[in-house]
Parts: C-alpha cells; sequence; structure tokens
C-alpha cells in the first residue's frame, strides 16, 4: 500500500524550500514528512503531505520542477531495535534502501529497488504499513 512523495527540484539558495512551503500553506497542504537532499548547487526536497494531487498541481501552477512518485510507510514500536529489525529483514531478502526518512510520529518512508517485495516482506513480519488514507487523516 503505497503514499504518494512529492519530489521537488530546487535550487540550493536560500528561501528556495520556504517558496516550496508557502506553496504548500497557502493552498492547504499539510507536510506530514520531508527530507532534503543537495547536490551542490541544487537539490532535491522530498514531502509526503495530506493531499499529494493538490500539491503537484499547485507546484506546477507555479513553474516548479515537481513530480510524483511512491513510498512505502511503516509505523514503528517506540522500543530498542525496531529500526535494525526492519533493516535486517530487507537485507534478509536482498531489498535495498535507496533513502528513507521519518514522517510526524513513528512513522518512516522507504523506498527501495522493489515496492513489492519489500511490501511482501513487512507483511509477512507483521510490520504494519500505513496508506495514504491514514497520512491525509494524520496518522
Amino acid at each position: 500500500m503505497a503514499v504518494s512523495q512529492i519530489s521537488v527540484f530546487l535550487e540550493n539558495k536560500p528561501g528556495h524550500l520556504l517558496h516550496i512551503l508557502n506553496i504548500f500553506e497557502t493552498s492547504g497542504i499539510n507536510v506530514r514528512g520531508f527530507s532534503t537532499a543537495d547536490t551542490g548547487d541544487y537539490g532535491i526536497a522530498r514531502f509526503v503531505v495530506d493531499k499529494p494531487a493538490l500539491a503537484l498541481e499547485m507546484l506546477r501552477a507555479q513553474s516548479c520542477a515537481a513530480k510524483e512518485s511512491e513510498v512505502l510507510c511503516i509505523r514503528l514500536p517506540d522500543r530498542l531495535g525496531e529500526l535494525a529489525r526492519v533493516i535486517r529483514i530487507f537485507a534478509a531478502a536482498g531489498i535495498n534502501v535507496i533513502y528513507s526518512y521519518t514522517l510526524v510520529s513513528n512513522i518512516i518512508a522507504i523506498h527501495t529497488n522493489n515496492h513489492a517485495a519489500t511490501e511482501a516482506s513487512l507483511k509477512e513480519h507483521s510490520i504494519e504499513l500505513v496508506s495514504q488514507d491514514e497520512i491525509s487523516a494524520g496518522a
């Protein structure tokens, strides 16, 4: 059960991330989680939001270079070793985590090289997946 992620390509300069966040705020879009990574002069900001279709529409209306993709969101119990347990499961299944970041509370968005295998492994090990509806409702 994938969740929509919005990735925005932006210049690595003060105020550019704020510009994106202002678009979200004025459009009534709540950011549930985000990650930024730079590649020198430019960077990629990734967002999980409550209204991904509107976010993409509003970003494109402002000529922002943005795309929608899928991530899986996992709810982990707040106890020692849980993240290591999940990564151990992926390693045993030959699944590579390409990137990950945390969302509000204990929800983690993870993009892997094989979402179907990742989802199957998570279900097999009783690790809770979070749906887009839950993200939108403020999981």
